[in-house]
């Protein structure tokens, strides 16, 4: 009988080592391919630490010996989400799709010195053309009709100059859903095609830079009739309102403006980013216009937008925003 008390432990004892040693491999298979599904889906990738924190049971270690990310969202969108409405994963950007209005709410780059150079000879421009991205469902989809004969260029949000690496990477730049109606004089061809070169002359000084664009709806003031006078009441009413075009049939809505936030990364080791944003109007402003007239303070787009830019971190990590003169950015900022 002791015999067979024992005999009957140790086939417990191996059957309860086996089964942990099973569910451990198991549980280690599982977040190999839980850390690939990340690097591909936004949504995963936005709450994968509460994923790791809830399924790392056995051994935290187990990530450490997985590959690194084969995907570019993980590092493009290392400063978080704005948003999270219809998000849309390219090559080389990544951008959250308004179906309502058939453009992006935003769309985020990271962009490297390598791939911005004036040169371009991985690229050939003549590859490239305006196309719908038929992923999006045809009801909410813009198309080449909508823009012709509109009066407005179709214009980037991640500009084409910006992605010189790889052919796909500026194919992809010319999907409408990259695409917003902009004035083209004035606008396109001119004050925001500076702040475009203003970008990438960032990127080739300090080599690593992250831009949101994005399209904007801004209300104002209107004027509504005329009240009768007295102490109490004003001659006119005034109200807020929000007023904007839209072209073809698919209605694709013309944003009253456009913003950019620029976060520059220091070339120090632990050093803090710097951080600037922009608005313009959709409207002609001109050539010899500076720039730097159109800093404006970040919480007014995610006023205007809706959006939260770098979600979980303080503003204070940040070197500094919205100097008035571009010589400041260069003495102050390493």
């Amino acid at each position: 009988m002791p015999f067979l008390g024992v005999g009957l432990g140790l086939l417990i004892l191996t059957g309860s080592s086996c089964f942990v040693l099973g569910a451990f491999y198991e549980h280690c298979d599982f977040l190999r391919n839980l850390h690939e599904l990340i690097q591909e889906d936004p949504y995963a990738f936005y709450i994968r630490e509460k994923l790791y924190a809830t399924l790392q049971l056995f051994n935290p270690n187990c990530l450490h010996r997985m590959p690194d990310s084969c995907s570019r969202m993980s590092e493009i969108m290392k400063y978080g989400f704005p948003g999270l409405d219809d998000i849309r994963v390219y090559s080389d950007f990544v951008l959250s799709y308004d179906r309502r209005n058939r453009v992006a709410h935003w769309v985020y780059e990271h962009l490297r010195a390598p791939c911005v150079k004036a040169d371009g000879t991985n690229i050939n421009r003549k590859e490239c053309w305006y196309q719908p991205d038929m992923s999006v469902p045809s009801n909410f989809r813009a198309n080449l009709t909508d823009y012709k004969n509109s009066g407005f260029d179709r214009g980037h949000l991640a500009a084409a100059g910006n992605h010189k690496c790889h052919q796909t990477h500026c194919n992809e730049t010319f999907y409408l859903t990259n695409i917003a109606p902009q004035v083209g004089k004035g606008f396109n061809h001119d004050a925001w095609n500076q702040l475009e070169i203003y970008v990438r002359e960032l990127t080739e000084s300090y080599g690593s830079v992250y831009v949101c664009t994005g399209p904007l709806y801004k209300p104002k003031r209107q004027l509504v009739g005329i009240a009768t006078y007295s102490e109490h009441t004003r001659p006119t009413d005034e109200k807020w309102c929000v007023e904007y075009e839209v072209i073809g049939e698919n209605t694709v809505a013309v944003p009253t403006h456009f913003f950019k936030v620029i976060l520059v990364e220091s070339k120090m080791s632990g050093g803090h980013p710097y951080m600037e944003a922009y608005i313009m109007p959709n409207a002609p402003i001109g050539k010899n216009i500076n720039i730097r007239n159109f800093l404006a303070d970040i919480r007014e787009i995610e006023h205007i937008a809706g959006l939260q830019f770098f979600n979980g971190i303080r503003r204070s990590f940040f070197f500094g925003t919205n100097y008035s003169t571009t010589p400041e950015i260069y003495n102050n900022f390493q």
